[in-house]
């Protein structure tokens, strides 16, 4: 393993367990009378001000100089789609089917990242991918008869809220690769547009329902998904310096941030007995979807 393919691993295994450790909060958060959308705005409203609190103290009025149109057309469309829509489901499957089948079906994103990735930026399928498809849904299916998750239950077409949120973030995923891969745009940059797009996607769709309704939740909540926002601000941006890096392929970096819910599973297995109930068959159906999300990829 070379330097740069070494650092690559670091910069993508740190989001890994960031967001391996996330859910517990956004789980904690949502039991505490939080709604998807207010734990969106929160943590979006968290890592944008750092973001910005950090260019202006790394560039000044130099930041964002020489970004064309183009580029920062293709962060704003990745925020709008990862960061506010992509956030949204996340809440949601969180709330109806648990933190750790959420994460764990989250990660089955490198299926939709790779083929897009494929299709749009030229970056190869290894012959052992048809395999790794039959793992991944091999253990998706574990995973909707495992009995496990949110303890209230939940019914399979629940598990559509992290499908849907893994195909935003993957097609979030890709945009943001060719962005960093056509501009000199610097990693905490691209974040920051990335992330303020998303912002002001989510404030507009507050304004439009009716902000007062959307954000009169319990004290606790928020207090939650703020420590969810912190975490979230050092994994994007560590998920963005992988990316832009000569060796930060989509292939390599995607499989390295999916094995989240291997940490989630740890994490809720501890901190979440009240709430979640992990089984033999969640462990057994997450093991397959990451060995399924890593074939993909190879």
């Amino acid at each position: 393993m070379t330097n740069a393919t070494l650092e690559v691993v670091v910069l993508a295994l740190i989001p890994a367990l960031l967001w391996g450790f996330t859910p517990i909060f956004d789980k904690r958060g949502m039991a505490a009378g939080g709604g998807s959308v207010q734990a969106s705005l929160v943590v979006v409203v968290v890592d944008s001000a750092l973001y910005w609190l950090a260019i202006v103290a790394v560039y000044g009025r130099s930041a964002f100089s020489g970004l064309s149109a183009e580029v920062l057309a293709i962060f704003g469309f990745a925020g709008v789609v990862g960061t506010a829509l992509g956030r949204i489901t996340i809440f949601v499957g969180v709330d109806r089917v648990g933190a750790s089948l959420n994460s764990t079906i989250l990660s089955t994103r490198p299926l939709f990242a790779t083929l897009i990735a494929l299709a749009f930026l030229g970056e190869p399928l290894g012959p052992v991918t048809g395999v790794g498809i039959v793992v991944l849904v091999a253990g998706l299916a574990v995973l909707t008869a495992s009995k496990g998750g949110d303890l209230a239950g939940w019914q399979p077409r629940d598990l559509l809220w992290p499908i849907a949120a893994a195909a935003t973030f993957a097609i979030a995923n890709v945009a943001r690769r060719y962005g960093m891969l056509e501009s000199p745009i610097s990693a905490l940059e691209a974040v920051t547009i990335n992330e303020t797009a998303g912002l002001v996607a989510l404030l507009a769709y507050v304004a439009a329902v009716g902000g007062r309704d959307v954000l009169a939740k319990p004290q606790a909540s928020y207090t939650y998904f703020a420590g969810s926002g912190l975490l979230t601000t050092i994994a994007m941006l560590s998920l963005m310096a992988a990316l832009g890096l000569e060796a930060g392929r989509i292939a390599i970096v995607d499989p390295l941030v999916a094995t989240a819910p291997l940490f989630t599973l740890l994490f809720a297995a501890v901190l979440l007995r009240d709430l979640e109930r992990v089984t033999k068959g969640v462990i057994a159906g997450a093991a397959l979807v990451v060995v399924g999300v890593v074939l993909i990829t190879l």
